[in-house]
Formats: C-alpha cells, sequence, structure tokens
C-alpha cells in the first residue's frame, strides 16, 4: 500500500504549562498542509522490518534502521497486535527535516493508516510514538492540548494558499524547550481569537503566532518572514519548533512570486495549500 503523507503547520503554538512527568502542556491549532512524503509499505513473511529512503542532499541525513520513527512503528504495530509478519518499507521525502512541520511524525502515521488497512487491525495509544503522531491519523485543521494527544475538530481552514520556507538552520526539540523555560513574560498566542476568526470570516492572519519564534530568533526565520511581508505574505509565522515559517497569500501569482524570490536566496520555498486530510492513498 501506498500513500502521498502531509506535512503539518501550527497556526498558533503555546506552551501553557509544565507537567508533573516533565513534559510541556501545549495549545495549538494544527493544520495539515500539501506538501507531503510518499510511503509505501509491503507487508511480508520474513519477520523483519526493513526501511529505505530517497531525501534530497539539503534535507540532511535520515536514519533508515530502528532510530527511525516510521520504523518504531511498525515495529510497535506488529508487537502489539502479536503478529509475527515483517514489513518492507520506502519513504520518499518531500518535507524538509528540523523544520516544525512534522516530517517524521506523518511518516509514522502512514505506516499505521497502512498496516490497519492492511491488517484490519489497529493500535492503541500512537502518542507513545510522538506527540505529534495522533493528529496526522486524524489531520485537516485542530484545537490541539496536552502534549498533542487531545485532538479536536477546529473550525476547518483547508484551502488556503501559502508559501513555507526554510533555511539551513534546524532547531532541536529539546533545544527549543529549554529556551521557552527561559522566558521571561513572554506574549502568548490567541488561540481562541484565531479559531473565532476562521468560524466568522475575519482576519485570522493577525491571530497566527508562536511562542517558540520568541526563545529561538534565527536570523534566517527573519529573513523569510521579512521577504514574505514585503512580497504579499500576511500573518507569516514559524511553525513547530522550528525552522520552516509559513505566510498566507491572496492569489497563487503572488505566492508563485514570493517563493521564486526565497528560492534565489538559497531557502527551500514551496507554494501549498491548507488540506483537510492527511492522506491520499495512490
Amino acid at each position: 500500500m501506498k500513500v502521498k503523507t502531509a506535512a503539518k503547520i501550527n497556526l498558533t503554538l503555546d506552551v501553557v504549562g509544565k507537567l508533573e512527568n516533565g513534559y510541556h502542556a501545549l495549545e495549538s491549532v494544527f493544520q495539515t498542509v500539501g506538501i507531503y512524503d510518499e510511503v509505501e509499505v509491503v507487508l511480508n513473511e520474513s519477520g523483519e522490518i526493513t526501511l529505505t529512503c530517497d531525501s534530497p542532499a539539503e534535507f540532511g541525513f535520515i536514519p533508515c534502521d530502528e532510530r527511525n520513527i516510521a520504523y518504531k512503528a511498525a515495529r510497535r504495530f506488529l508487537d502489539e497486535n502479536g503478529m509475527v509478519d515483517g514489513c518492507e518499507i520506502h519513504i520518499s521525502k518531500g518535507i524538509p527535516s528540523q523544520a516544525g512541520m512534522g516530517g517524521g511524525s506523518t511518516d509514522a502515521a502512514a505506516v499505521i493508516y497502512c498496516l490497519q488497512a492492511l491488517t484490519g487491525r489497529s493500535l492503541a495509544h500512537a502518542e507513545k510514538l510522538g506527540a505529534d503522531v495522533p493528529f496526522f491519523l486524524t489531520g485537516g485543521t485542530a484545537y490541539v492540548t496536552g502534549i498533542g494527544e487531545n485532538i479536536a475538530t477546529a473550525p476547518d481552514y483547508s484551502g488556503r494558499i501559502l508559501v513555507i520556507a526554510k533555511g539551513s538552520e534546524g532547531v532541536s526539540t529539546a533545544e527549543a524547550y529549554s529556551l521557552i523555560d527561559a522566558l521571561e513574560a513572554p506574549a502568548h498566542p490567541d488561540t481562541k481569537a484565531l479559531m473565532d476568526a476562521i468560524s466568522s470570516g475575519g482576519e485570522e492572519y493577525v491571530h497566527f503566532g508562536n511562542l517558540f519564534e520568541q526563545a529561538i530568533k534565527l536570523g534566517s526565520v527573519d529573513r523569510i518572514k521579512s521577504v514574505m511581508s514585503a512580497n504579499g505574505g500576511l500573518g507569516a509565522t514559524m511553525t513547530g519548533s522550528g525552522s520552516a515559517v509559513f505566510g498566507l497569500f491572496k492569489s497563487y501569482e503572488e505566492a508563485e512570486k514570493c517563493s521564486a524570490l526565497l528560492r534565489t536566496e538559497g531557502y527551500f520555498a514551496q507554494v501549498c495549500e491548507t488540506v483537510s486530510k492527511a492522506f491520499i492513498e495512490l
């Protein structure tokens, strides 16, 4: 079975507390977007899991063994269901790494989706694989709290035109959270105002926001936002813990022009739309 599996952005992302187990409590609006990896899963009788990956050199190193979250998803699925089968996984990467776009988590979700379809069985507690994995099994627009495991449907935000761009700088999640903890009197994004604006058709982009952006302060993020804002981009904001930036555009013409400008400066830049589901079967 083969699927295209979508990336995500955070229209808002806030850290609202710290749990007793040391994890951070989040409040966010997640949105799937039309930048995809392709994931193929073949179930076999080998009893082994193999993973191969095609990835552009600029995306950096992608582990193709038990360190990869897609491999971990297959292992957990087979073990939890008491299956002695093996499987072959192949991933073609289109989602940049260390971008805050959930590239690894969406691959893991795609493996679960395929294995569920191939076997008629399911996997409990997908959040144990990674905080973003349960969202990708739902996709679309979602209000997300806790560590990512509490997912509620939010007003539909599909069909919007975006440019998503990223520099060569990456951010580790652990480093990002340590910087968040060091913030003093940060300005928190207003997630409720964002959802109200989407529902009412208001100017939702004025409520885009990401607490991590205040903590991390990457030069590439500032430059990308500046180019977007000067070329028709609305509400340009970093996604996740970085380092990709998305901006909303009113037309494809403006979006394509801005994307081309960013590419001339050496950034990854792609025009896409917000989409209502994570998986497209091929």
